[in-house]
């Protein structure tokens, strides 16, 4: 058998979709960013997982070399930027580009918006905000630490712990654990450092709708910021939708087997 699926993960919806391909007998050619996200994958001999964050050229290069013929995206809803880098290397090297899209949960709690518009709000303005949104974004609240008391959950890494004290976070309100966290903990949490906002993100998980309810429950402002507008060629939500994408690869496959050799 030649060629191989790029699997872009790191989601825990990519591990069972790297079982489907396996199960179709494709090669596994998985792209995460953490050491951590890696052990999502069991040791398999057609899984390959490559932790490394892609720029262009490197993951033009690596698509040669792994003889890629098909990308399934099933990054995080947040991850636009890889996301946009799939979809264009798919349309200029011909591949056929599937995304898996967790569902979003139905707005039904808080104020949902995006990032510049809740930075240009009053809205955290003296609030007790918990963010829950990762590291990354976390330096541009920095100008907002005069304004409110600003607390974050960040996972627990070194890299982690420097990027949110050079955003000027108190080591005091900051608290590093690995997802998922519970409704329990959650709450104490919340009581603990008398939040009365929280800022999450609309990432379709478990974690989001525990918050929803205890946002009702405990009368806390819940702030949910939009996922990234992006146009994908093709999508789904489903297993079914990932099951056909590779029949389609498969039945492909075996067209061009069959193609004599000087077609």
């Amino acid at each position: 058998m030649t060629g191989a699926i790029w699997l872009i993960g790191g989601t825990h919806e990519s591990r069972w979709i790297a079982d489907c391909i396996l199960s179709q007998g494709f090669s596994c050619w998985v792209s995460v960013t953490t050491a951590a996200a890696a052990g999502l994958y069991p040791a398999h001999p057609l899984l390959t997982c490559h932790v490394e964050r892609l720029t262009p050229e490197r993951a033009r290069k690596l698509i040669q070399q792994h003889s890629i013929q098909g990308i399934v995206d099933a990054s995080h809803p947040f991850a636009a930027a890889v996301s946009a880098l799939a979809i264009r290397l798919s349309q200029e090297l011909g591949l056929p580009y599937l995304r898996f899209e967790r569902p979003d949960l139905p707005q039904t709690t808080g104020i949902y918006t995006d990032l510049p518009a809740l930075l240009r709000s009053n809205l955290l303005v003296g609030e007790r905000v918990l963010l829950t949104l990762g590291v990354k974004l976390l330096a541009a609240f920095a100008p907002l630490q005069g304004q409110a008391t600003l607390f974050a959950r960040i996972l627990p890494t070194v890299t982690a712990l420097e990027t949110a004290l050079a955003a000027r976070f108190d080591r005091r309100r900051l608290i590093a654990i690995f997802p998922p966290v519970s409704q329990e903990l959650e709450r104490a949490l919340w009581q603990q450092w008398q939040i009365t906002t929280v800022v999450t993100k609309a990432s379709g998980t478990a974690g989001e709708q525990i918050k929803q309810t205890l946002a009702r429950e405990l009368g806390v402002k819940l702030i949910t910021l939009r996922r990234p507008p992006i146009s994908y060629p093709r999508q789904t939500s489903d297993r079914a939708g990932i099951e056909a994408f590779l029949q389609e690869l498969a039945t492909s496959r075996q067209s061009d087997r069959l193609l004599p050799p000087d077609y």
